[in-house]
């Protein structure tokens, strides 16, 4: 497909936008960096692990999800990632990839070969923060999956997920007034609570009731914001919304 135009990065620089400026000449750079656009159809992987990936990709529309399997076949997805999201930007100084990601919807994706990504560590240092922070940012949401699983009921899980989620939507200008796009199956949200399909369509049933939210056609609609915050003991300081200079 044809390289990108400026327009298309427009959840990118809404999300980044959140937390710091970038200037009219970072912006023209990451444009610059873009390789091509590419189109995956849902299931299907963007890349795999062990994979030694020479760019890192930018969602630009649909989800994605990172996961891993174990010997048994079971597959725990570990992030989700909407438009705005490099889905491995990691893989730039790691190199090798420990996780797959796969296309929850049919995607489009921009990838960022990782040279043109080092041009801008040389040239565009405060823009090399930026992209650092997202990594960072990466980290921190994973952290804050492993202490929901951890520490919270299911229950709880899911309405904290369900609170991420909208949040990084609005970030990400995905949200329309307390509705946005959440387009798992019931076994991909599963994988992503750690749960099976019976129990997630238990606890679902029980969120339901509560009147906090309803979750149809791939879109959720928060009917009660406080109710569903607290339900979900969601603090959203790990999302780091400040705005700051980097």
């Amino acid at each position: 497909m044809a390289k990108p135009d400026l327009s298309t990065f427009g959840p990118f620089f809404s999300m980044v936008s959140v937390r710091d400026d970038l200037s009219d000449e970072e912006r023209a750079a990451i444009l610059s960096a873009a390789g091509t656009a590419h189109i995956f159809a849902a299931g299907e992987d963007l890349v795999t692990q062990g994979e030694r990936p020479s760019f890192s990709t930018l969602v630009v529309a649909g989800m994605t999800a990172r996961y891993s399997t174990v010997e048994d076949g079971g597959r725990q997805i570990t992030g989700l990632h909407i438009p705005g999201d490099f889905v491995d930007l990691h893989s730039f100084p790691l190199q090798v990839m420990d996780h797959s990601v796969t296309a929850i919807t049919d995607c489009e994706v921009v990838t960022f070969p990782h040279k043109s990504l080092m041009r801008i560590t040389e040239t565009y240092p405060h823009l090399t923060r930026v992209l650092w922070l997202l990594t960072l940012l990466d980290g921190a949401i994973h952290r804050q999956w492993m202490v929901t699983k951890g520490r919270l009921t299911a229950d709880e899980q899911m309405a904290h997920l369900f609170c991420e989620q909208f949040v990084r939507a609005q970030m990400a200008g995905l949200a329309r007034s307390q509705s946005y796009p959440f387009p798992l199956t019931q076994a991909q949200f599963g994988d992503a609570l750690g749960l099976s399909i019976v129990h997630t369509n238990r606890t679902l049933q029980r969120l339901r009731r509560t009147g906090a939210l309803e979750w149809e056609d791939g879109f959720v609609e928060i009917v009660d914001w406080p109710l569903l915050r607290e339900l979900g003991q969601f603090d959203p300081t790990y999302l780091h919304l400040e705005k700051l200079r980097r």
